[in-house]
């Protein structure tokens, strides 16, 4: 399987379990690496038939812009699921950084690997 992978994306989000953190918004760093088939892009060098990374950073910084969640877990699983339901992933992992939220780290934040049981 091929990768594509897309590193340091920054999205702006209201996460956190904290009053204080429910009325404003924080930035999160992604990194990816997305599983799918290179096959079809290669053979044609046509982007219709590529994975649209900058279609897939722009789909999770809509989607941070308006979610609210309280744990990085679930947005993690969240983006995962739509993710593997929006685009020919056969499967991704994802790390979700939070910085500044323990202030002697460089930031703190969760991983997630999912497989798309539906073959690309």
């Amino acid at each position: 399987m091929d990768t594509v992978f897309i590193t340091g994306l920054k999205a702006a989000s209201v996460i956190g379990c904290y009053d204080w953190e429910r009325d404003i918004r924080q930035t999160l760093v992604f990194d990816l690496e997305l599983q799918t088939d290179f096959g079809r892009a290669a053979d044609t060098d046509a982007l219709e038939d590529a994975l649209d990374y900058a279609a897939i950073s722009k789909r999770i910084i809509a989607v941070c812009a308006g979610a609210r969640f309280q744990l990085l877990e679930a947005l993690a699983a969240h983006l995962a699921d739509l993710l593997l339901e929006e685009y020919p992933l056969s499967g991704l992992s994802m790390t979700i950084t939070k910085p500044g939220a323990v202030p002697e780290a460089d930031g703190v934040g969760v991983m997630i690997t999912r497989s798309n049981d539906r073959a690309c």
